[in-house]
């Protein structure tokens, strides 16, 4: 009886040892994701402030990474120095897919510089710039020696960008949109009768890179600078994209972008807009995207001065509310049930976004 009472013991404190030491293993490994991933497996979206420029890092639960745009070249390498801080503190040490949306100075100018602080692996472009004047043109050349010693894939509508964990899909580039419809999209809009076409823009803008990333129930679309009547072609008289949870405000919130038909079409829970102090934010396309059924907040990188206080929203919601700022940004988390958190780097404020 000693003898089997003495091998029970014997037995129960051995597992209990292997039992501690694979919890001990566990949560070690939680503690420490590699390539920067996210604990229990999330999707975190960093909205970089570049100053009413974009930089949009993305970094997949696989630990891969995938960046919209630089921000604006000069200013000492500002902008490049800020995107490589914010891809440090994520864990990040490639950039894997540098998605550019089109040639303008504040989403292509800081590439030269970011190429000498972190590797880029792949550029995304929707091929060569329509802008053929000296500035234009000049800007190409520097992009394109930029991306010389990288492997480069230029972006048709309906492809995809390989980014292990996520599916991100080409939406619209080089003046083109997906056809047919996404899967569960194709409905009638509703909301084409209330927006009036303008005059076609035959700038870079309209050329832009547009994606739907999508992990799991969350779905995120950021169109780049995509300017009005394109937008329109995306969403009208079928809406080829579907209703998304986050939407990206296209070009920083101008009223060049965000026709009705898009953003109610959309019919985001929440909307994020990249502008600037004095760049973006206008009244016009804020109220379009504040009236949008079923959107719940708005958050920006900063304060639109001149949009006053009715076409801002509230301050724990904008990261930079003076002009003289310190250049904070927003994190989004998603999870694979479509939950979301968003969190501004100035003041800590967090908010949850329940799965629907």
């Amino acid at each position: 009886m000693r003898r089997a009472l003495s091998a029970l013991l014997l037995l129960l404190v051995a597992s209990l040892t292997l039992g501690a030491r694979a919890s001990r293993s566990l949560r070690s490994g939680q503690a420490r994701p590699p390539f920067g991933g996210s604990v229990g497996g999330a999707f975190d979206v960093y909205f970089i402030d570049v100053e009413g420029g974009q930089a949009t890092l993305m970094v997949s639960p696989s630990g891969q990474s995938l960046l919209v745009d630089t921000g604006w070249p000069g200013f000492s390498g500002r902008d490049a120095n800020r995107i490589a801080a914010t891809a440090k503190a994520a864990g990040v040490k490639r950039i894997d897919y540098l998605v550019i949306t089109h040639y303008h100075l504040d989403h292509v100018g800081g590439v030269p510089e970011l190429a000498k602080r972190i590797p880029i692996v792949h550029f995304v472009d929707h091929g060569a710039s329509v802008e053929a004047d000296k500035s234009g043109s000049e800007l190409f050349a520097a992009y394109r020696k930029a991306r010389r010693s990288s492997q480069h894939i230029v972006a048709r509508p309906g492809g995809r960008i390989p980014l292990r964990g996520l599916d991100v899909e080409v939406l619209t580039a080089a003046g083109k949109e997906i056809r047919p419809p996404l899967e569960r999209a194709g409905k009638q809009n509703a909301y084409c009768a209330e927006t009036k076409l303008r005059e076609a823009d035959p700038s870079e803008n309209a050329q832009s890179v547009g994606i739907l990333v999508r992990f799991a129930r969350f779905r995120l679309i950021d169109l780049g600078d995509l300017t009005w009547n394109k937008e329109y072609e995306l969403v009208c008289p079928r809406n080829l994209a579907g209703k998304v949870d986050v939407y990206v405000a296209s070009h920083h919130g101008m009223n060049l972008s965000g026709c009705p038909a898009l953003v109610h079409g959309l019919a985001p829970r929440v909307a994020i807009m990249d502008n600037g102090a004095h760049k973006g934010g206008s009244p016009e396309a804020w109220q379009t995207v504040h009236s949008s059924p079923g959107i719940e907040d708005i958050w920006q990188l900063h304060y639109a001065i001149d949009a006053g206080k009715p076409n801002n929203a509230p301050d724990e919601f904008i990261a930079n509310p003076e002009e003289n700022c310190k250049g904070y940004g927003l994190k989004l988390s998603a999870k694979p049930d479509g939950s979301f958190t968003v969190t501004n780097a100035r003041n800590g404020y967090t908010k949850t976004y329940k799965a629907m």
